[in-house]
């Protein structure tokens, strides 16, 4: 039986050493980093190997050069609907992979320099941020029951994300045991895994003691609550 061949140029090695190597132990980047350049390479190696009508274990450094990444770039702003942001992120993850193999092999300098000519889109300037007023954060707010034990949770969550201004990531790895309602102080884990101590309005404490009297405890969770649990299979996280 005849079996694949890699690159010959050592591409998948460097790329694989990216991945399991430089990423996580030397640059230390976040797992989700770590996701979006997986799936930015996923989708960057379908197309080098269409475009250059190759299967995909067959891709090369010289395969990859500026026109088939511009090519890659336009084409996901097409029928992905990419934001400038979105794919001078992309345009990032695939030059970082270049510049860790060019710094492991010097020869492979000639594929970062082409790469670094594709230039950085400039996104347009944002909208003005329109705000809520009072009376409809108010409004909004006094949506959940406080009378229900998950309408109690749901309102809490809800004040505490508007007096925090936390991203949806850090509410949801929230633990009631991070919130010091003596020294008004929330410790959330911020991105990177990175923690971050936010304070508090005196107004929010009040509501996580009422929080505290109506949820209990959950039993056999061998620490502290999770905010955002859900009090049965039926109820929706928030």
């Amino acid at each position: 039986m005849k079996t694949r061949q890699p690159a010959a140029d050592g591409f998948y090695r460097h790329l694989r050493e990216w991945f399991t190597a430089f990423l996580p132990r030397q640059r230390g980047a976040a797992q989700n980093t770590i996701t979006s350049c997986r799936q930015t390479w996923n989708m960057l190696l379908g197309y080098v190997a269409e475009h250059h009508h190759a299967s995909v274990e067959k891709v090369t450094f010289t395969m990859v050069d500026r026109a088939t990444v511009t090519g890659f770039l336009e084409d996901m702003r097409a029928t992905r609907s990419w934001t400038a942001s979105t794919r001078n992120q992309r345009l990032a993850c695939i030059r970082s992979f270049f510049t860790y193999a060019a710094a492991a092999e010097p020869a492979l300098a000639i594929y970062l320099a082409d790469l670094a000519a594709i230039p950085r889109l400039k996104a347009p300037a944002a909208a003005p941020v329109k705000y809520m007023s009072t009376d409809a954060v108010t409004a909004l707010l006094a949506v959940p029951d406080p009378g229900t034990r998950i309408g109690l949770r749901d309102q809490f969550f809800m004040i505490l994300m508007y007096d925090l201004a936390a991203r949806d990531a850090e509410m949801l790895a929230l633990n009631l045991a991070d919130i010091d309602t003596r020294r008004l102080t929330v410790d959330l884990l911020g991105k990177g895994s990175k923690p971050r101590r936010l304070p508090i309005t005196y107004e929010t404490a009040p509501a996580l003691r009422s929080l505290r009297r109506g949820v209990p405890p959950q039993p056999g969770t061998g620490g502290p609550d999770v905010l955002h649990r859900a009090e049965s299979s039926s109820d929706a996280d928030v």
